[in-house]
């Protein structure tokens, strides 16, 4: 198939083909040109000028979780029986019939980054994963693409009513340092018996299994952190045991910017669209994101879905984008929902962008996708249409 005549938003190296094609086989991009198609694929779509983008990549929400119109049945998100709990597979809970699911995908929003929640220090394992199919294990992109961590306020609020611990912010990072500590000596363990055919491997530690990708950068590291002490708690941890650590909310990252950025480490803001509904959304504000930029620091837009509505997305890179002092061109500002959000999960090889060899996962818009709630004209996820206001053939 080619999709011809198309303004091409790659979301590339802030690339834009302004008429263009791109060519799919086999569920993948496989050309992406300028001018006009002169090839002989038969089958070709005329875009007729509009705006060609990469599918919308959530990179922090929970749909499927904490299923759309349901109370204790629905919710599968939070395991608050014990603090620390690495060994939990979201892949196990996720109901892809969540209607959620369906909504996400009318506006475009092809990828989402689903995982527990944050009552617990450690949550459990974190999926990126298509917003159309009827079989998860058919849907993942990778799975897990992160392993969830939780400071402050929510892991006391939680464990403080059943008098245990972490009560105190001291003991979330301790229960955190403790079993990556472990980890690490369950990794040098097995690493020693491999090695020495004399030496017995150490017996078998469900938890400490779930953190090897994590300690050995296979898989990132996402800390649910608002406040900026908790956001300076989570850097430290990083910075101890080399984890490819993602700062999830950074509510207050605006605050301590300059330290984020000589980190190194991304931000995933959102929900942008909310009310200062608990203490550590005292600061919140809507610059956040833009500053972050200003600063130097790679970010990205989730909704935190349930938490906003999935369909809010690109409303909300909207309102970050013209939040700040230098308000963004809505090319640049696509990026936060395409291309940062696919590398803050670890998965830009395979969605992201427009580019020869990723998925095949695109939307065509009649006019600029980034605003209050624009609906795609067609949506294609794995070259196949999945989403269509009419029919594009």
């Amino acid at each position: 198939m080619v999709i011809k005549n198309v303004r091409i938003i790659t979301c590339q190296d802030s690339q834009v083909v302004e008429q263009g094609y791109v060519e799919v086989k086999e569920g993948k991009i496989t050309a992406v040109g300028q001018g006009e198609y002169t090839g002989n694929d038969p089958e070709v779509l005329d875009g007729q000028g509009g705006f060609l983008t990469p599918g919308f990549i959530d990179a922090h929400c929970h749909l499927g979780m904490w299923e759309e119109g349901l109370a204790f049945e629905g919710d599968d998100g939070n395991e608050e029986t014990d603090p620390c709990t690495p060994q939990l597979r979201s892949l196990d809970a996720i109901n892809p019939r969540d209607r959620a699911f369906g909504e996400a995908l009318s506006y475009g929003i092809t990828t989402v980054v689903t995982g527990p929640g944050s009552a617990n220090p450690i949550a459990g394992q974190i999926c990126a994963m298509k917003t159309w199919g009827n079989v998860i294990d058919d849907m993942v992109v990778r799975f897990p693409c992160a392993m969830k961590f939780a400071l402050g306020e929510n892991p006391k609020n939680t464990y403080s009513d059943k008098s245990q611990q972490p009560v105190t912010r001291m003991a979330i990072a301790s229960i955190i340092r403790e079993q990556l500590y472990k980890a690490r000596r369950y990794q040098q363990d097995l690493e020693r018996s491999q090695e020495d055919e004399d030496t017995d491997p150490p017996d078998y530690d469900i938890k400490c299994e779930a953190l090897l990708p994590v300690l050995r950068r296979q898989i990132k590291a996402h800390v649910h952190a608002h406040r900026a002490d908790d956001i300076c708690t989570a850097l430290r941890l990083f910075r101890e045991f080399d984890l490819d650590g993602v700062i999830i909310h950074g509510t207050e990252g605006y605050l301590v910017a300059d330290a984020i950025r000589k980190a190194g480490v991304p931000v995933v803001c959102g929900p942008i669209i909310t009310t200062r509904g608990k203490p550590e959304l005292a600061n919140a504000c809507r610059e956040n994101p833009m500053l972050l930029m200003e600063a130097g620091v790679p970010v990205s837009i989730n909704t935190d879905a349930n938490e906003l509505p999935i369909d809010m997305l690109l409303t909300s890179a909207a309102i970050a984008a013209g939040a700040g002092s230098r308000p963004l061109l809505w090319e640049k500002a696509l990026e936060m929902v395409t291309i940062r959000s696919a590398e803050a999960a670890g998965i830009s090889d395979r969605v992201g962008s427009i580019a020869p060899g990723k998925d095949a996962d695109l939307c065509l818009f009649r006019q600029p996708p980034v605003g209050l709630l624009v609906r795609p004209e067609w949506v294609m996820i794995d070259g196949k249409f999945t989403h269509q206001s009419s029919n594009p053939l």
